[in-house]
This record gives C-alpha cells, sequence and structure tokens, in this order.
C-alpha cells in the first residue's frame, strides 16, 4: 500500500451504512434474550482483559489479527468462529453486531471509522486516534451512522472515579479550578534494534496499515510500537490517556484547550524509543474569560520511576476554592477541606450499585447499544481526551507553547505544528 493510498484509506472508507439496520438487530436479540455478535480486530494484550467480558455478554466471532497466532490464541480463548488477518472481511459479515478495536493506535481510527461505515457499534481503545484529524473523522462517521462508539477509558464506569466526579458537582471542593494528573513507573528499555524480517505467520504490511510503511524492526512491533511517532502516541496516550481523561472530566471543560504547552525528552533510557520517558504538560481553557472560570490542567510523565505522589502510580489531585479532592484508579479517594485537614467519606455512596453503574465499561457499551443511548464514554467525550495527548506531543516535539483555536481544531501560531494534528 503506497503512502498516497494510505492517506486515501484514512480520509474515506465508504462502506455502505447499515447503522438502522444494526441497532435494529441489537435491540431484537436482546429482546429475545440473545447475546450481541462481536468482532475483534487486534488480539493482542489489551485484548486479552476485554475478551473475557465480551465472551461473557456476548458472542465473539471473528478474531483478527495480522499475527495468525494472536488470532488463534483468542478464536482458542473464546471459541470464536473465524479468523483473519483482512478487517474487512469481519465488517462484511452481516451478523456481526459490533467490532472490538485493540489494535496498535495507528489503527484505532481507521478500523472504528470503517466500522461505522458498515455499520457496526465499535468500542475502540485509547487514544481513539493516532492524530486529532483522524479523531474528527472518527466522530464525524460515528454520528452520520448513528452508532455507538465507546472509547476504551474505563474510568467512566469506575465507580470509585464515577463517585469522586460526582463529588466535585456537588461542590465539595468549591469551584474547581485546577487538576494534576500524573504517571508515574518504571517501564522498559526497549534497546536498540536493526531492521530485520517480520516473524512466520505475520502479515506486516496488513500491520503497518495506514502509516508510513517502514521495514519491521522487533522493538518497534508487539507492544513496543508504543514508542514510535510512526504507530504509537508515547505513555501520554497509553497509560496518561485515563488520567488526562479523569482530570478534564472533573475540571467540567469541554472541546480543546486555549493553549497547550509541553516540554520533555528523554532523560533517562538509552534506546531507540522517539517519546520522551519525562514530560511536563499544560493546558488551559478560558472559559468566558472572567476571574472563576479560566481552567488549568497539569500532567506529569517519569516511565523510570518508582516515587509517587500519594504512593500511587497515577492519579489525580483537582484543586478548587474549598479544598482539594483526590482520586486514583487504584482505589484511592481522599477529600481535604480549606484548612486542609481531611474530610472523613462514606463508603457506601461509591458502590455500582448506589451509582446505578453496570459491571463494567464495556457492558454499558453492549446496554447503550441495546438501549440506544450514548455510552459513558461516547467518541465525542474520548476525542477532546485524545486531542489533549495529541497536543502535548506536537509541543514536546516543535520545542514551542500552542495557541489553539478550539472551534476549528487548528494551531495558529505554528504551521509546522498545524500540519502534524495529521499524518499530511
Amino acid at each position: 500500500m503506497s503512502k498516497t493510498s494510505r492517506r486515501r484509506f484514512i480520509r474515506a472508507s465508504t462502506a455502505i451504512s447499515l447503522s438502522a439496520m444494526a441497532y435494529t438487530n441489537v435491540a431484537q436479540a436482546a429482546a429475545r434474550g440473545q447475546q450481541p455478535i462481536v468482532g475483534f480486530i487486534g488480539c493482542g494484550g489489551r485484548s486479552k482483559s476485554l475478551r473475557r467480558t465480551f465472551d461473557d455478554a456476548a458472542r465473539i466471532s471473528w478474531a483478527c489479527d495480522p499475527d495468525e497466532n494472536r488470532a488463534k490464541d483468542l478464536q482458542k480463548d473464546t471459541g470464536a468462529k473465524h479468523t483473519t488477518s483482512d478487517l474487512r472481511r469481519v465488517l462484511d459479515d452481516n451478523s456481526v453486531d459490533a467490532i472490538v478495536v485493540a489494535t496498535p493506535d495507528h489503527w484505532h481510527a481507521p478500523a472504528a471509522i470503517m466500522g461505522c461505515d458498515a455499520g457496526k457499534h465499535v468500542y475502540v481503545e485509547k487514544p481513539c486516534s493516532h492524530n486529532l484529524y483522524e479523531g474528527r473523522l472518527l466522530v464525524e462517521a460515528a454520528r452520520r451512522n448513528n452508532v455507538v462508539v465507546q472509547h476504551g477509558t474505563q474510568s467512566r464506569s469506575n465507580p470509585l472515579i464515577v463517585g469522586a466526579i460526582g463529588l466535585l458537582r456537588e461542590g465539595a471542593i468549591g469551584d474547581v479550578l485546577m487538576a494534576k494528573a500524573w504517571d508515574v513507573q518504571r517501564r522498559n528499555n526497549i534497546g536498540h534494534a536493526k531492521p530485520s524480517s517480520p516473524p512466520s505467520g505475520v502479515d506486516y504490511d496488513i500491520w503497518v496499515g495506514p502509516a508510513e510503511f517502514v521495514p519491521f524492526q522487533t522493538n518497534r512491533f508487539h507492544y513496543s510500537w508504543h514508542w514510535w511517532h510512526n504507530f504509537g502516541t508515547g505513555d501520554i496516550g497509553n497509560d496518561g490517556a485515563h488520567e488526562i481523561d479523569i482530570a478534564r472530566w472533573g475540571l467540567g471543560v469541554d472541546g480543546l484547550p486555549s493553549s497547550a504547552s509541553a516540554i520533555g525528552g528523554k532523560y533517562y533510557f538509552d534506546d531507540d524509543q522517539q517519546f520522551p520517558d519525562t514530560a511536563t504538560c499544560a493546558f488551559q481553557w478560558p472559559g468566558d474569560g472572567s476571574v472563576g472560570q479560566r481552567k488549568q490542567l497539569i500532567f506529569e510523565m517519569r516511565i523510570w520511576s518508582k516515587n509517587y505522589p500519594h504512593n500511587c502510580d497515577t492519579g489525580v489531585e483537582f484543586y478548587g476554592t474549598k479544598g482539594m479532592l483526590f482520586v486514583s484508579k487504584r482505589g484511592k479517594l481522599e477529600l481535604w477541606d480549606d484548612s486542609n485537614k481531611r474530610v472523613a467519606l462514606s463508603e457506601d455512596r461509591f458502590s455500582k450499585q448506589s451509582l446505578g453503574l453496570p459491571r463494567n465499561h464495556q457492558v454499558d457499551f453492549l446496554d447503550a447499544i441495546a438501549d440506544g443511548r450514548k455510552p459513558a464514554a461516547d467518541i465525542a467525550i474520548g476525542h477532546d481526551s485524545a486531542a489533549l495527548i495529541h497536543l502535548a506531543n506536537i509541543s514536546i516535539r516543535t520545542g514551542s507553547s500552542l495557541q489553539v483555536d478550539p472551534a476549528a481544531q487548528t494551531i495558529n501560531n505554528n504551521e509546522i505544528a498545524d500540519q502534524m494534528l495529521s499524518r499530511d
């Protein structure tokens, strides 16, 4: 696949829309007590946790992956009827109600867009796009086809996180003006490697797909692709995606920020990875410009350290006019008043039952399909959070602070940075 055709592929996946039929089929299946039929696009590491839920709440019929061993592994694990390396075979199957996109980042948006245009509901892993332009196309595809698209930021269905956001909305710390999030952990050194032949059973051309073609290399393949510009979004987009989403949610801001600034680099690792191992990112939303309406989000990343704030490798602090709230997906929640005194919290209010939440994020997706509603992490929400990832990475790569037009979703003060909002 040529460079030009790869880009054309991203812009125009034009399968016939069957969205109305998809909703009808799922609703009818639910009424008959039948489980929806799901196809997995990507059968690697992330799929292993997802497949357990979907295999319990749905019927997995397809295992699609360019690595035939991974496809066969999912088939063995779930009893899926079919394996393939070509996602078009999954999309052409009219019995498939929904797809799960658990591929490397560069395939997230193209596969999800094709799924939407084939009338399939889509569960897409985070971040939902490899660049901001793709994210916009995905939101548009979901809306024109009237399908459910759930973003894989599962904290949106986590009762502790949902409860914490509820406290913020109730005014527990007054007006929330700032959030500080972090991703601190020890990653592995990916070493140095040279191009080589792909392993047996891997269709490498399909694996590269819509990205610019580069020769196979062991340390930019399974999982290590995260650290390469062509395929991944670094750890800001990997683990940081969750904390950035929680922080933006708690701040109560929608859309893109008006400014984004980030600094970072490789401070620790001597290896081939192209993304920073250390970064500090800042975003601002002006509101109406008045005092009390401006919001700020700070994100810190250190993927070489085990010295965690609050003894949590990931978390978010929210600062308001009447206190501070700390929450982590690791199960920690603390509330402090404006005198810096700890406030006791009842655990009863943070149960799934009291909050009316489904068993997990994947079940919320299936329930949303059956109910004809938006899911907890609707793709518009996912796109707004993923946009911060892309802006941060662009700021680091260009060494510049970015002035953003939130309505146009463009960068106004740096032409090179603006061009990096898409692969072009």
